[in-house]
């Protein structure tokens, strides 16, 4: 894959991480810049506005999930993916960082091949996302949905999702009353190559009720989710 135009920071406080990782990738033609710490991650993430971004979970000063949530208020980096590097594979770990609209998770350590691999594929699934898209307004219910801005709106109120989240409620409107299996989500919302937790699809139908409605998306039991309205 070509990835010259690829831009990725690096957030870990371990430099030996940081150098392997930089190392790595741009021998597959990635351009790396780098962060010791998460205040540096979060100036450089503005400064810079990288495509990819790979954040250590525990890092001084700002840790990992703290900088992705104050990166996905921003609307700027709606569409920037951003996954996480831990040495720790807790439950509750995972899900803080879903919680915030982090996309997939690297847990040390790090083997070269899979790293790229994972990487490539949530890039791949990224311009996937933005090559189906064919209309850019969708008007459903009460909701307004612009993919170009990837904003909802729901009567005059402006609701900024997560990437994840956003794709998710695009395809649940795509066919409205329809039930989507958990399998199906998984599948075109993160894409067969990216290993995501079991609750992932919990923790964002969540965050989307909280923020659209709970009554649009309803729960089919055992089987998976459907938009009504």
């Amino acid at each position: 894959m070509e990835n010259k135009a690829i831009k990725v920071l690096i957030a870990d406080d371990e430099p030996d991480i940081l150098e392997f990782i930089q190392f790595n990738l741009e021998r597959n033609g990635f351009e790396v810049s780098t962060a010791k710490d998460g205040k540096e991650a979060l100036e450089k993430a503005k400064k810079i506005k990288p495509d990819l971004i790979i954040l250590d979970v525990m890092m001084p000063k700002l840790d990992g999930v703290e900088v992705c949530r104050e990166l996905r208020t921003l609307p700027e980096f709606n569409e920037t993916i951003i996954t996480f590097l831990t040495a720790r594979n807790e439950d509750y770990t995972q899900i803080a960082g879903l919680d915030v609209g982090g996309d997939d998770y690297i847990t040390k350590p790090i083997r070269p091949r899979v790293l790229v691999s994972r990487l490539n594929a949530l890039l791949r699934r990224n311009r996937q996302a933005a090559s189906d898209e064919s209309a850019n307004i969708i008007k459903i219910g009460d909701l307004v949905i612009d993919k170009e801005k990837v904003l909802v709106y729901r009567n005059e109120d402006t609701i900024v999702l997560a990437k994840k989240e956003f794709e998710l409620l695009c395809l649940l409107v795509s066919k409205p009353g329809k039930v989507f299996t958990r399998e199906e989500i998984f599948s075109k919302v993160w894409g067969a190559d990216v290993i995501v937790g079991n609750r992932t699809i919990d923790v964002h139908i969540r965050k989307l009720r909280e923020k659209v409605g709970s009554e649009y998306i309803k729960t089919i039991k055992g089987i998976g989710y459907k938009f009504q309205f």
